[in-house]
C-alpha cells in the first residue's frame, strides 16, 4: 500500500477509536448539561451556561493558539530534547497568560457577576471558575503533547472518559447536596486539577518530562500568534451568542438557547474524531513535500464525515421537539424552535471537514484568523440587530450565518491558493444527493415515525444504511473509499461485496498507487 494510503488508513483507524471516545464524551458533556438543566431551573441553567461560556472564552485566550502549535511541532522533531522543549515552551507561555487572566477574573468577580448574572451566588461561581483556569489550560497542553505523538488511546482515556464523567458525577452530587450553581464551579475546579495531573502522567509514558530540553518558544509563538486571533475569535463565534443573550435578555432565554446548542453541537462528533490525528499527519506530509496526499486525505475524510453525520442532521431538522423532550424534558419545549437552525450551522461545519486544520498544517494560519474575524464581525452585528428583538431565535440565525461565512473564506483559500478541495465529481454527487433524496423522504414519513428513547437509535441506523445506498446509487463512491471499506471489513470480520461493487476500480480514477488495482 502506498504511503498516502497508509496515512489514510492510520487516520481512519484512529478515527474509529476517537469516534467511540468522542461519542461517549459528547454524550457525557450533553449529560452534564441535562443534569444541570433537569436538577436546576431553566433560569439557573442559563446562569451556569453563561459562566461556562466565559470559562471557554478565557481559556482560549490563555492557550494563545499553542495547542495546535505543540501538536504540529512535536512530530517534526526526532530528538526528545526538542520534543520536550516544545511541550515546556507551550506550558510556560500558556501558564503565564492563564495566571494573569485568573487573577483579574477573581479580583473582579463581583463586577462580572453584576453584568451577566442575576443571582448573588454568581460571585463565588465566577471565582471558582477563575481558579480552575490555569489547571484547565495545563491539561489542554498535555493533551496537545499526546496528540503530537499521535497516541489516540491516552487521549481517549483522559479527554473523552475521565474528564467528562468525573465532572458530571461531581456536578450531580453537589447539586443534589443543595449547592446550586456553585456546584458547577466546584466540579470544574476539582476536575481541572485531577485531569491536569493524569494527563501529564500519561504524557510521561510517551517522553520523559524530566531531562534536558531545547525551548522553541519563538518558533511556537511565531506559528501560534495568528492562531491567537483565530482561536479566540473562533471561540467567540460559538460563545458570543450566549454572552450577548445574557446581557440583552433573561437567563431563561439563555437556558432555552443552551438546551438546543449542545444537541446541535453533537453533529461535530465525527468531525472531531477525524481531527485528532489529522493535524500531525497532514503537517508531516506537507513537510515531506507530499501536498497531493494532504488533498486526498482531506477530500476522503470530509466526504465520510458528511455521510456519517447526515442521519443525525435529518433527525434534528425533522424531529426537533421530540429530541428536546427526550434530552431536556418538557420544560425546554421552546428550545425546539431554534434547534433546526443551529443544526444547519453545525452540519455546515461538519461538511466543510478539517479545513482550518489543513491550513494550519500548511502553515497558513493567518488566513484562519481572516476567516474568523470576518465571521465574528457578522456574528456580532447580526446579534446586535436580532437578539434584542427576537431573542434566542435571532442568536441562532447569527450563529448559522457566521459559521457559513468562516468556511466560505477558509475553503476558498484552500481551493484557490493551494488547490485543495473536497469537491470531486463523485463527492459532489454525495453532497447534493443525500439532502435532495433523503430529507424529503424523512419529512414525508415523519407522521408515521415516533421518535423516543427506544426508537432513536434504530432511526439513526436505518437512516445511515439508507444514506450509504443513496451514495452508491448516485455514484458518490471513489477508488479512495476502498480504504474505508477495508477498515470496516477488517474491524468487523465481515465481507461487504455489494458495496465494494459500487467502488470504481482505482485504475480509472486517478489511483493513489498501482497496488490498489489489485483490490
Amino acid at each position: 500500500m502506498s504511503d498516502r494510503a497508509s496515512e489514510l488508513s492510520a487516520l481512519l483507524s484512529s478515527a474509529a477509536l476517537v469516534m467511540v471516545g468522542g461519542i461517549v464524551a459528547s454524550v457525557a458533556k450533553l449529560g452534564e448539561r441535562v443534569v444541570i438543566g433537569r436538577l436546576l431551573s431553566p433560569d439557573a441553567y442559563g446562569e451556569v451556561s453563561i459562566g461556562l461560556a466565559m470559562l471557554t472564552f478565557t481559556s482560549t485566550i490563555a492557550l494563545a493558539g499553542c495547542t495546535q502549535g505543540v501538536s504540529r511541532f512535536i512530530p517534526r522533531y526526532d530528538s526528545d530534547t526538542d520534543r520536550r522543549g516544545v511541550w515546556v515552551s507551550g506550558l510556560l507561555i500558556t501558564a503565564g497568560f492563564a495566571l494573569v487572566i485568573s487573577l483579574v477574573l477573581f479580583a473582579y468577580a463581583e463586577t462580572v457577576a453584576g453584568m451577566l448574572f442575576e443571582t448573588p451566588e454568581a460571585v463565588i461561581f465566577v471565582q471558582l471558575l477563575a481558579l480552575s483556569l490555569p489547571f484547565l489550560v495545563g491539561f489542554r497542553i498535555a493533551v496537545a503533547g499526546i496528540r503530537g505523538y499521535e497516541n489516540t488511546v491516552f487521549r481517549t482515556i483522559v479527554h473523552d472518559f475521565l474528564e467528562p464523567f468525573l465532572r458530571i458525577g461531581l456536578i450531580a452530587g453537589l447539586i443534589l447536596a443543595g449547592m446550586g450553581i456553585v456546584a458547577a464551579g466546584v466540579a470544574y475546579l476539582a476536575t481541572a486539577i485531577l485531569t491536569f495531573v493524569v494527563a501529564h502522567l500519561l504524557l510521561s509514558r510517551l517522553m520523559r518530562l524530566r531531562g534536558a530540553f531545547r525551548t522553541h518558544a519563538r518558533e511556537l509563538l511565531r506559528f501560534s500568534a495568528p492562531l491567537v486571533v483565530a482561536t479566540v475569535i473562533g471561540t467567540m463565534l460559538t460563545r458570543t451568542d450566549t454572552l450577548m443573550l445574557g446581557y440583552f435578555r433573561s437567563s431563561y432565554e439563555v437556558g432555552m438557547y443552551d438546551a438546543a446548542y449542545p444537541i446541535a453541537g453533537g453533529l461535530l462528533v465525527v468531525l472531531s474524531a477525524f481531527g485528532f490525528l489529522y493535524l500531525p499527519i497532514a503537517s508531516r506530509l506537507d513537510s515531506n513535500g507530499d501536498r497531493d496526499a494532504v488533498d486526498d486525505i482531506y477530500a476522503t475524510t470530509t466526504k465520510w464525515v458528511y455521510v456519517i453525520t447526515f442521519p443525525a442532521f435529518a433527525l434534528l431538522v425533522v424531529f426537533p421537539t421530540e429530541v428536546i423532550h427526550i434530552v431536556f424534558g418538557p420544560d425546554y419545549t421552546e428550545a425546539a424552535a431554534v434547534l433546526p437552525i443551529l443544526a444547519v450551522g453545525f452540519f455546515v461545519s461538519a461538511a466543510a471537514g478539517r479545513d482550518r486544520e489543513t491550513l494550519s498544517a500548511l502553515g497558513a494560519t493567518t488566513w484562519i484568523a481572516v476567516g474568523n474575524v470576518f465571521g465574528l464581525t457578522l456574528n456580532v452585528l447580526i446579534n446586535l440587530v436580532l437578539i434584542p428583538r427576537y431573542g434566542f431565535m435571532g442568536a441562532g440565525v447569527a450563529s448559522v450565518t457566521s459559521l457559513l461565512s468562516v468556511h466560505v473564506v477558509v475553503c476558498g483559500v484552500l481551493a484557490i491558493k493551494y488547490g485543495i478541495t473536497p469537491l470531486s465529481k463523485s463527492a459532489t454527487r454525495t453532497y447534493v444527493g443525500l439532502p435532495v433524496v433523503l430529507l424529503p423522504l424523512v419529512a414525508l414519513a415523519s407522521p408515521w415515525i415516533s421518535i423516543s428513547m427506544v426508537t432513536l437509535f434504530p432511526f439513526l441506523v436505518v437512516a445511515g444504511l439508507c444514506s450509504l445506498v443513496v451514495v452508491g446509487l448516485v455514484g458518490g463512491l471513489e477508488a479512495d473509499d476502498v480504504v474505508v471499506l477495508d477498515l470496516i471489513e477488517d474491524s468487523t470480520g465481515l465481507s461487504i461485496p455489494f458495496v465494494r461493487g459500487w467502488i470504481p476500480d482505482s485504475q480509472s480514477v486517478d489511483p493513489l498507487s498501482t497496488e490498489w488495482t489489485d483490490q
